[in-house]
């Protein structure tokens, strides 16, 4: 009997289109012999949606139509089944649209990836794919990754974060801190953004008002780090959990100007195939020495924040004082980073086979572990009172 595989993808994210490219790829390329694959649409607006034009790229050209001809769905446990159900139900007749018994979530940035989906996932039951609510929280943010990475002895840059309530206070402040501690040149990011999305890189003053404008409007919150003026990029794919985890080959992005640009990412020439699209050096033009450091880092990073099924992790090198420094980690990348499995042997159906096994074999350990602790507490409660230790109060 097939797997049957539910992919979630889009929802209210800046990086919405990106995640219906990613997800419908790994629609085409998942092995039909063994799953059986229901593309499930998140639109802008959180709802869900299925059909039969759901999983084609083409019917994304036209949203309104596409939904039009489409079914709304909510995802509910029944019994022993995790349902996807036409909504609002039908008087009459099936309201079932199909059963599935995987969850794989093919989503960018936040609100989905950074673990409101997986919570979601998570409180009704089903088994999931990739990370899990903590690793994917932690990987979002940028400013939590660096500490949970500083504190285990990974190579990251120091930073400071400005918070738009702060600024709002105090502007000459805030700029004052960021160029005591910082310095120019500064690269200004929202906290919890990927793509390049709000990313700016500021020479001056000027520059880094206009910076921290753009950055606010994308979160309330922004990071400030400096700017590496002889850059190189290189980026890394894991794969695994905490127990298996393995690297991908590594690959040197190509850009056309100081950072790389969501245009640069997923635009390329013009028609845009997600981040397979990026310009890139396949292998990376490092040497094997620089190679295995960079691979065995970014394995520690994966295995640092207990991420599962594949994360990418990128890392910058300065090439004036040859330090490599852990840029951040991608708990859903673009494309899934198939493009980096390719050259070391694995083909993107073995890699989603990988992901979706891992995510039954996180089920299993999960159904192994303890999560009630049965008491009578409720047996004190009465009136409205309920006497807690010594006394206290609930």
């Amino acid at each position: 009997m097939k797997i049957r595989v539910g992919v979630f993808f889009g929802g209210k994210s800046v990086e919405h289109e990106v995640s219906i490219i990613s997800a419908i790829q790994a629609c085409n390329n998942i092995d039909k012999e063994k799953y059986e694959v229901t593309p499930v649409y998140i639109t802008k607006a959180g709802e869900m949606y299925v059909g039969e034009k759901i999983g084609k790229i083409p019917s994304y050209s036209n949203i309104p139509s596409l939904l039009s001809q489409s079914k709304r769905v909510i995802l509910i446990k029944n019994g022993n089944d995790f349902e996807l159900d036409y909504f609002p139900a039908k008087k009459l007749g099936n309201n079932v649209h199909c059963v599935i018994d995987v969850a794989l979530p093919v989503v960018h940035g936040t609100n989905v990836e950074d673990g409101v989906l997986q919570g979601y996932f998570q409180t009704i039951g089903i088994p999931y794919a990739g990370c899990d609510v903590i690793s994917s929280a932690v990987g979002m943010d940028k400013y939590v990754m660096k500490t949970v990475f500083k504190d285990n002895d990974i190579p990251v840059l120091d930073c400071v974060t400005v918070h738009t309530i702060d600024y709002n206070e105090n502007n000459e402040r805030e700029i004052a801190r960021i160029e005591t501690k910082v310095g120019y040149p500064v690269i200004v990011k929202p906290i919890n953004l990927g793509s390049s999305v709000g990313i700016t890189i500021a020479h001056d003053r000027e520059g880094l008002l206009d910076a921290l404008e753009t950055a606010f409007f994308y979160a309330s919150k922004v990071l400030c780090e400096k700017a590496i003026t002889n850059l190189k990029e290189i980026n890394c794919s894991v794969a695994g959990d905490y127990e298996t985890a393995h690297a991908s080959e590594c690959e040197q992005p190509m850009g056309n100007d100081e950072i790389l640009s969501f245009e640069d990412k997923y635009i390329g020439g013009g028609k845009s195939s997600g981040m397979a699209t990026l310009k890139r050096k396949v292998p990376a033009d490092i040497t094997p020495e620089r190679r295995e450091e960079i691979r065995t880092l970014a394995v520690k990073a994966f295995r640092c924040l207990g991420c599962s099924g594949v994360a990418r992790i990128d890392f910058m090198i300065d090439m004036d004082t040859d330090k490599v420094y852990l840029n951040e980690i991608n708990t859903i990348p673009g494309s899934l980073a198939f493009y980096l499995w390719e050259p070391v042997g694995v083909k993107y159906s073995a890699l989603l086979d990988e992901i979706i096994m891992l995510s039954l074999k996180r089920e299993r350990i999960n159904k192994s572990l303890t999560f009630s602790f049965d008491s009578n507490i409720l047996e004190g409660f009465s009136g409205g009172k309920l006497g807690g230790a010594k006394g206290g109060k609930l």
